[in-house]
């Protein structure tokens, strides 16, 4: 009976290890544990991240300043983070968070979460490939944009490459400073000249 029993325990072990293996995606095929992104590192998620995040301000109109804010890694996963440098005003905030809310639609992101407050809205929407994006409003229209990626491969993360528009003091946190009438002040819209 001894001897049946360990080479059943060999097999049950073997088993059970191949089972968590292809589970955890260790061989690279595909979406694995908690959806890996086959063959991406968190260096090429957080340059993914960056990427949606370029391309959402790029549709921004007018164009609004930013800042980088902070890169954060998880066990298998990697955040970026940004701080939008122009006030929008509680007027103009529905329109920016439209504007946001389109160009994720049209990109093919699903929109997870609309958070209509007044105060601090926020918008939460997932891209094709797993990537989570957020925009959202603090105090007195600070915005603040966020990416985290599904779990991906682990790598060292290196500070984002493209360099901010907005203003900032070393050492210092990032404070909002207006620069755009359109989105700070109570103008209105761009669109057709009036006719005198």
């Amino acid at each position: 009976m001894r001897r049946i029993t360990r080479p059943i325990r060999l097999i049950c072990v073997a088993v059970v290890a191949g089972v968590l293996l292809a589970g955890c995606g260790v061989s690279g095929g595909g979406k694995g544990r908690g959806g890996a992104v086959a063959g991406m590192d968190m260096q090429g998620a957080a340059e993914r991240g960056d990427a949606m995040f370029y391309a959402t301000v790029g549709a921004i109109r007018p164009d609004i300043e930013w800042v980088h804010r902070a890169t954060t890694t998880g066990s298998c996963d990697v955040s970026r983070y940004w701080t939008v440098m122009t006030v929008v005003s509680e007027q103009r905030r529905g329109n920016f968070l439209g504007v946001v809310e389109r160009f994720w639609k049209t990109s093919g992101y699903r929109i997870k979460t609309v958070n209509p407050s007044k105060e601090l809205p926020t918008i939460i929407a997932t891209s094709p490939d797993g990537f989570g994006i957020r925009v959202s409003f603090g105090y007195k229209g600070q915005g603040f944009f966020e990416v985290t990626s599904p779990c991906v491969d682990k790598s060292k993360v290196a500070p984002p490459t493209k360099v901010a528009n907005g203003r900032t003091y070393e050492g210092e946190i990032p404070t909002p400073n207006v620069r755009s009438d359109f989105w700070s002040a109570e103008a209105p819209a761009p669109g057709p000249a009036a006719s005198s």
